[in-house]
């Protein structure tokens, strides 16, 4: 499989938004464009339905997600182009946008682990973000940084179903003794199965 290009993975969903917020003002152009990015969205699910994997996620993109990406990065550049849109309006906005962000809207093609947008990761922070406020006195000024490493942990774990205590009560219990070589089969990915069938019987 192809490993990710250094460019950040940009959203998809955000792309969309503008668009519906386009409708009013341009509903022939953001319409189209809408429906080409609801044409994504449906690759997507269906993966999602066949549990497809990394790999087998990556090869359906680049034959079917690709050309879809490619039409709509092309109808937008053809039509700013033109200028048959003036700058202040909604649909210029939008297009220069997927524009301007095309390398990281790019970026979820080529790696199969990453997802079109990021509103999984999103519903998973909402929870830190509401209580944000409360927490702005949180400590010394490392340790905001410490949070985001804790929670970043945490949140991995609950994606897996794997329960947060369990994972960190065996983690920090065998980090000790461990190698730096070994330190990657602790991540809550690969930690997985072969840790938990032993807490198990341990319990």
């Amino acid at each position: 499989m192809t490993l990710a290009s250094s460019a950040s993975a940009y959203c998809w969903a955000h792309v969309r938004r503008k668009f519906n917020d386009a409708l009013e003002g341009a509903p022939r152009t953001a319409g189209w464009i809408i429906k080409q990015i609801q044409l994504l969205y449906r690759i997507e699910s269906r993966l999602r339905e066949q549990k497809a994997g990394p790999a087998l996620r990556q090869a359906v993109r680049a034959s079917q997600s690709k050309p879809l990406v490619k039409r709509i990065q092309k109808a937008c550049a053809l039509l700013v182009s033109k200028k048959r849109f003036l700058p202040q309006e909604a649909i210029f906005q939008a297009m220069a946008y997927a524009i301007t962000q095309k390398p990281g809207l790019e970026v979820y093609l080529e790696d199969g682990r990453i997802e079109i947008d990021n509103n999984l990761v999103e519903n998973a922070v909402r929870p830190t973000a509401l209580g944000k406020k409360n927490w702005l006195f949180i400590g010394e000024a490392q340790a905001g940084e410490r949070s985001a490493i804790i929670y970043t942990v945490i949140e991995s774990c609950r994606r897996r179903r794997i329960d947060p205590y369990r994972y960190l009560k065996d983690v920090l219990t065998r980090l000790p003794k461990m190698t730096n070589k070994q330190v990657p089969d602790l991540l809550p990915a690969c930690w997985g199965k072969p840790a938990q069938q032993l807490l198990r019987k341990a319990s």
